[in-house]
């Protein structure tokens, strides 16, 4: 049977806005046949655990390119009936073959089987399934199997994404993805039928068959002879865990979030836990943003330096008052203080770029809040020939390369060494925000960018001057540490604040594209509403079962 650890599960938080049921259900997903999947589920009978674990499948079909049963992701939960949170943890996990990392000095971390990580969706669906969900697993399938054996209408999005990772693919990605080795237009059928055959011994069997079962002995042969690291041991040893998730309060607002391997949660709660004493709403606009951006650089300097899997290594509390308080007293708001003037130097962390996620909630009151990912665009480009599966590169996301800058121009720390068995730091953050009468369920992808954006739309918010669509969709703007620079979309600054945040000393740039596919959902319990939210970056939508 496959492995599971339970880690603090029994998360109770007494008193929080949880005493009405929802009017109805919703589900906000990056497709909208995943969206129909999940909504789908939730009027045969399901609930929210059970529309989650189809809706991740739906999405490992349609949004190939962002995540899949060749990756992982982390599921945050509350289950309405004992009122309780918990976090699924199913990050993938390091093979023993990979060693400390030594072999990424000859081999890439990204392209190719070697870059992969074991994978730990299907582990942590089943383990969803089984434990919180009441449909039968082969119901719950059904739709990700329908799409991937009778096809789907290839988008926009993922064309540009074969388009841009098409040198990547191997001739059985090829074989999927392309049309006689070109792009595929838009709106041609892409059918996955080795794919919908894994997903059929999935439903039949649970996680043992693709982690000791037919699937685990054909993937493990692919590797084998196509230079993979995984083995029959790393898949029988993996374990989904559940984790005590993070939990905070600014301002009189709880914040319910990813624990490590996310380093998400913490970080969220440093960079308010140093303007805890700051009232940003009555901020100009131009101080609000200044001191966001030094509390973020703050945070992120943290994150680089001491976060990792904390089941390998030490993490130092790094939430303590006394501490906070000395972070916010060096923001000098006149002037932004270079990153490599701040004490304790560290260098920062690379993570994935392409992700997905979506959020749910039953008219029970359950909620998920998922993120799931395979890393890069179309992860490691290779697809395992007989099973159709696509893997993940995650591997990059570890210190591969100490001293190197890996995929995305960022050199790694040691805290997020390779070691066998191990989860590499996340950035993923599925979030709840909870105040006195509202629920925010929220997540995006977007590499180390997602902290910086749940915790701009969490702002937004907690202040509550915008309508929610607006929360999702305002310009975004990230400082992550190193490098040393304020990453901005068209239109988050005016240009007197452009004028005089350079003033300040900060280093400016325009991205040359939006960034993150945030979907939410906001449960306003005064009325009783349900608002959904699909950012309008991407082709995502909100499906809600009308009372």
């Amino acid at each position: 049977m496959l492995k599971k650890y339970i880690l603090a599960s029994l998360f109770i938080i007494p008193s929080l806005a949880h005493a009405a049921h929802p009017s109805s259900s919703m589900v906000v997903s990056a497709h909208p046949l995943a969206s129909q999947a999940g909504i789908q589920i939730l009027k045969r009978g399901g609930n929210a655990f059970d529309a989650a674990a189809a809706t991740a499948l739906a999405l490992g079909v349609v949004e190939p390119g962002s995540s899949g049963i060749g990756g992982g992701g982390f599921f945050l939960l509350y289950i309405a009936k004992e009122k309780r949170y918990v976090m699924i943890d199913a990050r993938e996990t390091s093979p023993k073959l990979a060693g400390h990392g030594e072999i990424y000095n000859t081999q890439s971390s990204i392209n190719g089987p070697q870059s992969a990580g074991v994978p730990g969706l299907l582990a942590g669906i089943d383990h969803l399934i089984s434990t919180y969900g009441r449909m039968p697993r082969t119901a719950i399938t059904s739709p990700a199997i329908s799409l991937a054996r009778n096809g789907f209408p290839i988008s926009p999005h993922l064309q540009s994404m074969i388009k841009w990772r098409k040198d990547a693919l191997n001739d059985a990605a090829q074989r999927i993805f392309l049309d006689d080795r070109n792009v595929p237009k838009k709106g041609s059928l892409l059918r996955q039928p080795a794919l919908a055959d894994t997903l059929l011994r999935f439903s039949k069997h649970g996680a043992d068959d693709f982690y000791q079962g037919e699937t685990a002995g054909r993937l493990v042969a692919d590797m084998k002879r196509d230079g993979g690291l995984i083995r029959e041991a790393d898949l029988a040893n993996y374990k989904v865990i559940e984790r005590k998730p993070v939990q905070f309060t600014y301002h009189g607002t709880q914040f319910i979030s990813a624990a490590l391997p996310s380093s998400g949660g913490i970080t969220m709660a440093e960079t308010l836990g140093i303007l805890q004493g700051d009232k940003l709403a009555e901020m100009s606009q131009v101080n609000r943003m200044h001191l966001l951006i030094e509390a973020m650089k703050r945070a992120y300097k943290d994150r680089n330096q001491y976060l990792g899997d904390g089941d390998f290594v030490s993490i130092p509390y790094l939430l303590n008052p006394q501490r906070l308080k000395k972070l916010r007293a060096s923001i000098d708001m006149h002037k932004a203080t270079p990153s490599n003037h701040l004490i304790g130097f560290a260098e920062p962390m690379g993570n994935s770029v392409d992700t997905t996620h979506f959020s749910i909630i039953d008219a029970e009151g359950n909620m998920v809040s998922a993120t799931l990912s395979i890393n890069y665009g179309m992860g490691s480009g290779y697809v395992s020939p007989s099973t159709g599966i696509l893997m993940n590169d995650e591997m990059d996301d570890f210190a591969t390369r100490p001293g190197r800058p890996n995929a995305y121009g960022l050199v790694q720390g040691s805290a997020n060494a390779v070691a066998p068995g191990k989860r590499m730091l996340s950035s993923m953050s599925p979030t709840f925000v909870i105040d006195k009468d509202r629920i925010f369920i929220v997540g995006t992808p977007g590499g180390s960018r997602i902290i910086s954006m749940v915790l701009l739309a969490s702002i937004a918010f907690i202040n509550n001057n915008l309508m929610p669509a607006e929360w999702v969709d305002k310009p975004r703007f990230h400082h992550q540490f190193l490098p040393d620079i304020v990453e901005y979309e068209a239109g988050a600054f005016t240009p007197d604040m452009i004028t005089e945040l350079k003033k300040r000393g900060h280093h400016l740039k325009e991205m040359n594209r939006s960034y993150g596919n945030m979907q939410a959902i906001l449960w306003n319990q005064a009325s009783n509403t349900l608002t959904g939210i699909s950012d309008h970056r991407g082709e995502g939508n909100a499906i809600k079962i009308q009372p």
